[in-house]
C-alpha cells in the first residue's frame, strides 16, 4: 500500500513537474535522498546540492512562499507548488516573504553558511503532505536524441 502510494505521489509530482532547478546547471549531489522506513526513523528527506555560500537559489515552479524565516537556528525557505506540494531549501537567507506569490525561476534566497554539510551545500527537500518525496523528481527531464552511426559503431 506504501509503495503505491509513494508511486502515485511521484507520478504526480512529475505529472506537476514545474521545470526550473533551485541551482545552475551543473546539480552536484552531495547526498542523495534516503526516505526513512518510517516517520520517526532515520533517513535523509531530501538531497544536498553543492553550491558556495552566497549561490542565489531559484523557485522551481510557481507559488506561495509557505514560510521564510529560521527553524532550528537555520534560515529556511518553504514554497506551496501547485497541487499542494511543498519544496524547501535550507541553509538560506530568503528574499520574499511568506504569503508572497513566486514564479518559476524568480530568485527567492541566497545560500548561506550551514553545518548539515562538511562544505556549503543546499538542503533542498519535497512533501506531499506529511510524506517525504524525492525532489529531484522536479526537475526538467532532458530530452533524448538519437545520434547517428558512424561506421565503427556497426
Amino acid at each position: 500500500m506504501t509503495t503505491l502510494l509513494l508511486t502515485l505521489l511521484l507520478t504526480l509530482a512529475q505529472a506537476l513537474s514545474p521545470g526550473a532547478r533551485p541551482l545552475p546547471p551543473p546539480l552536484v549531489v552531495t547526498r542523495w535522498w534516503d526516505p526513512p522506513p518510517t516517520p520517526y526513523a532515520a533517513g535523509h528527506r531530501g538531497v544536498d546540492l553543492a553550491a558556495p555560500v552566497g549561490a542565489e537559489l531559484r523557485a522551481v515552479g510557481p507559488g506561495r512562499v509557505h514560510h521564510a524565516g529560521p527553524v532550528a537556528g537555520r534560515g529556511v525557505l518553504s514554497l506551496t507548488l501547485p497541487g499542494g506540494l511543498r519544496t524547501t531549501y535550507e541553509p538560506v537567507r530568503p528574499l520574499v516573504a511568506e504569503g508572497e506569490e513566486v514564479t518559476t525561476g524568480q530568485l527567492v534566497a541566497v545560500l548561506t553558511e550551514g553545518t548539515h554539510c562538511a562544505t556549503p551545500c543546499l538542503h533542498w527537500g519535497l512533501l506531499s503532505g506529511t510524506t517525504y518525496l524525492n525532489p529531484l523528481t522536479l526537475l526538467p527531464r532532458p530530452t533524448p536524441r538519437l545520434l547517428p552511426l558512424t561506421p565503427q559503431d556497426d
